[in-house]
C-alpha cells in the first residue's frame, strides 16, 4: 500500500485531505458551534467519493495481521506477543508493514477500554451484543483514526474493506457507519466528552491511560509501598502504554552481540552483555536462532545476575548447586545456566508443566549440558525432597504480571483483583519450599514481575517473619553491584523494585533472603 494509506500529509497538504483546514461553509458561514467545535465536519474528512461497487473489497495484509491477532487473543485466549510474529511471517510482511501491524495490534489491545468507551457512544446497542469479530474490527479502526498518523479516508476505506473481506458485506456497512461517528472528534475531544463532569481521579486516569480502575488503584498503592510518591502514577501509566524497546542478552562466555550490533542494535546501558534492538525480525539473526543471544527484558537480566553474584556462606568444594524453582519458559534459567557454567556451578531448572519444561530444555540447549538439568514437577515439593541442597535459589513465582503490562498489551483486560488473592497461597508455599531447599548460609531470591504489595513485601514479611533462621539482605545494593549504572535507586528498605518509568525495565521486584548458617 502507498504511503497515503498509512500516514499523511497527502498531496494537498492536509493530513486527512478534503480542505479540512477550513471551518467555513460553502457560503462562508461558520461551521463552529458555541463551544468552538465544527457542527458539520463530514465533508472535511476526505471520505472516499467512490461508489460502493468501487470501494475496497480486499484486506490489506498488515491490517489483516492485526485483525487476526485480536481475534486470536479474544477467541483463543492467546498472547499477542506470541501470535504476532507467526502471523507476520505467514503473511510475509516486510519490515515497514510489520511495524505497522505491530503498532496497530498492540495499540488496539492496549487501548481497548478507552476505545470501547468511545465506541459505546457510537453504537445503538450494548457492545457485548455485537459479534466479537465486528467489535475487533471497530477497535482496529478506532485506533487508526484516533491514535495513528493514518488519513481518515484511508483508515475508513481499508478497515471497511477488511471487514467486507473477512466478516461480510452486512457487517461492513455497520462498521462504516460507526467509524464515521468516531471521526466526529479527535482523541482529546472524545476524552473531554467521556470525562465531562467526572471528578474521580482514578476514573479519569483509567480512561485517559486505558487501564482498568482497579489496576490504577493497585499501581498507585504499589508506588507508595515501595517508597515512591503517588503522584508518579501518571508517568507509570504512560510508560505502560509506550512501545517497549526489545532487550537482548548474550549468554556469558557463549554468545556475542556482534551480529545484533551490526544489524542496528545499541549496546545496553544497564547491564553487561546486553543490547537494545533496533527492531525487525530478530529470529533471522543466527545468534538468536542458536540461542546464544536471547530476547530478555533487562530487569530479568539484572535479577538473574544478582542472585548469581551475591555472596553466600556455604561450603561447596565440588562446586555450587543452584536452583531455579519456577523456570518456565526458560529465559532466566538460560542466563543462570550460562553463569553457572562460567563459575563452575550446576543449575537445576524446575518446571511443573510438561510443555513448559520442554521450552526450558530448548532454552538451555545452548549451554553445555554438564552445567544444567531439568526437573518436571511441583516446585512446592522440592524443599522437602532436596532439603538444604542448594547454595542459591531463584524463585520467580507465578504472579499477576502487573509489572509487565507494556509487553503484554492484552493482560490488563484479562486480570481481576481476585487473581492476586488466589495467587497468594501458592506464592508463599513456593517461597517456603525454596527456603527449605537452600543450605544454611545460602541465599534465596524471591522475584515477581509485579509491584503489588500483596505479591511482594507482604509475602516476604509473612514467610520471613514466621522463622528465626532467616535474614534479609540489601537487594538494592545487589542490583547496583551487577549494574553498569551508578546507583539504580531500586532499593527500598531491604527489598528492591524496578520501574518502567524510572529504569525502563519491567517492574521487577526482588528480595534476597539468607538462611543463617
Amino acid at each position: 500500500m502507498s504511503d497515503s494509506g498509512r500516514r499523511g500529509p497527502n498531496s494537498n497538504g492536509n493530513r486527512d485531505g478534503g480542505g479540512r483546514g477550513s471551518n467555513r461553509g460553502p457560503r462562508g458561514e461558520s461551521r463552529r458551534n458555541a463551544q468552538g467545535r465544527e457542527r458539520n465536519r463530514g465533508p472535511q474528512k476526505g471520505y472516499s467519493s467512490t461508489t460502493p461497487g468501487q470501494r475496497t473489497r480486499k484486506a490489506d495484509p498488515a491490517r489483516l495481521v492485526a485483525y487476526e491477532v485480536l481475534r486470536a487473543v479474544a477467541s483463543e485466549d492467546a498472547y499477542a506477543n506470541l501470535v504476532l510474529p507467526a502471523r507476520i511471517r505467514e503473511h510475509r510482511l516486510d519490515r515497514r508493514d510489520a511495524g505497522f501491524a505491530t503498532e496497530l495490534s498492540y495499540g488496539a489491545l492496549r487501548g481497548q477500554g478507552t476505545y470501547d468507551a468511545i465506541l459505546s457512544r457510537c453504537v445503538d446497542r450494548p457492545l457485548e451484543q455485537l459479534d466479537p469479530a465486528i467489535l475487533d474490527a471497530l477497535r482496529i479502526g478506532a485506533h487508526q483514526l484516533l491514535s495513528m498518523r493514518v488519513p481518515a479516508h484511508a483508515a475508513l476505506d481499508q478497515t471497511v474493506g477488511l471487514a467486507r473481506a473477512v466478516i461480510g458485506a452486512g457487517p461492513s456497512s455497520l462498521i462504516n457507519a460507526v467509524l464515521r461517528k468516531v471521526t466526529a472528534h479527535s482523541m482529546d475531544e472524545w476524552l473531554d466528552v467521556l470525562l465531562d463532569q467526572e471528578t474521580d481521579a482514578t476514573r479519569i486516569a483509567s480512561l485517559r491511560h486505558a487501564h482498568p480502575e482497579w489496576i490504577v488503584r493497585a499501581l498507585r498503592q504499589s508506588l507508595v509501598n515501595h517508597g515512591r510518591p503517588a503522584s508518579e502514577i501518571e508517568e507509570l501509566l504512560e510508560a505502560d502504554n509506550a512501545a517497549p524497546v526489545v532487550n537482548l542478552v548474550a549468554l556469558p562466555g557463549l554468545g556475542s552481540l556482534e551480529e545484533a550490533l551490526e544489524h542496528g542494535a545499541a549496546a545496553g546501558e544497564l547491564v553487561e552483555d546486553s543490547a537494545l534492538s533496533a527492531g525487525g525480525d530478530l529470529g533471522r539473526l543466527e545468534s538468536v536462532r542458536k540461542g546464544t543471544t536471547r530476547i530478555q527484558d533487562v530487569g530479568s537480566q539484572l535479577v538473574a545476575r544478582a542472585v548469581a553474584a551475591v555472596a553466600v556462606e556455604t561450603a561447596s568444594p565440588e562446586g555450587e548447586k543452584w536452583l531455579d524453582l519456577c523456570a518456565g519458559p526458560g529465559g532466566k534459567a538460560a542466563l543462570l545456566a550460562a553463569l553457572a557454567h562460567r563459575d563452575g556451578a550446576t543449575l537445576l531448572a524446575n518446571e511443573p508443566a510438561p510443555h513448559r519444561a520442554k521450552l526450558v530444555q530448548q532454552a538451555l540447549s545452548a549451554v553445555p549440558g554438564d552445567a544444567w538439568s531439568v526437573r518436571t514437577g511441583d516446585g512446592r515439593e522440592v524443599g522437602s525432597e532436596r532439603r538444604e541442597t542448594f547454595d542459591r535459589v531463584l524463585v520467580d513465582v507465578p504472579c499477576s504480571g502487573l509489572g509487565a503490562l507494556r509487553r503484554r498489551p492484552e493482560s490488563r483486560w484479562r486480570r481481576a483483583p481476585k487473581d492476586i488473592a488466589d495467587l497468594g497461597p501458592l506464592q508463599r508455599e513456593l517461597l517456603v519450599s525454596a527456603i527449605d531447599a537452600v543450605k544454611p548460609g545460602g541465599v534465596v531470591a524471591y522475584v515477581t514481575c509485579s509491584p503489588h504489595p500483596a505479591e511482594t513485601t507482604a509475602v516476604v514479611a509473612d514467610v520471613v517473619g514466621k522463622r528465626g533462621d532467616l535474614e534479609l539482605l540489601d537487594a538494592g545494593k545487589a542490583l547496583d553491584d551487577v549494574s553498569l549504572a551508578s546507583g539504580l535507586g531500586a532499593g527500598h528498605g531491604q527489598t528492591a523494585q524496578l520501574w518502567p518509568h524510572i529504569h525502563h525495565t519491567d517492574a521487577m521486584f526482588m528480595a534476597l533472603i539468607r538462611k543463617k548458617p
